[in-house]
């Protein structure tokens, strides 16, 4: 399992994922560089991501219930820390 960005923001992404969906996958991809100065960009940096996960949690999900599983466990980051969030979730063998 890896998470290319490392440190701040995107290890708490990380770390709340694993604690809620034990993903046998993950990565956690800091694209907020792609935004400079767009609107969101709150200057940090750390505004703009992409989680790509691979959970059994998933198994027989639509992909809106996938979508729902990962902002649950984001959701006071995604309130306040994260601008934006793109979501690949699959279940393992996908």
């Amino acid at each position: 399992m890896t998470h290319p960005s490392s440190g701040g923001l995107a290890d708490i992404i990380a770390a709340r994922l694993i604690a809620a969906l034990a993903p046998t996958q993950l990565e956690v991809i800091n694209d907020s560089h792609h935004h400079s100065g767009h609107l969101g960009d709150d200057g940090t940096g750390e505004s703009h991501w992409t989680v790509a996960i691979e959970s059994g949690a998933f198994v027989g999900q639509s992909r809106v219930q996938r979508q729902r599983l990962v902002n649950n466990a984001l959701a006071d980051l995604l309130a306040g820390r994260i601008h934006a969030l793109a979501i690949r979730a699959r279940a393992p063998g996908e």
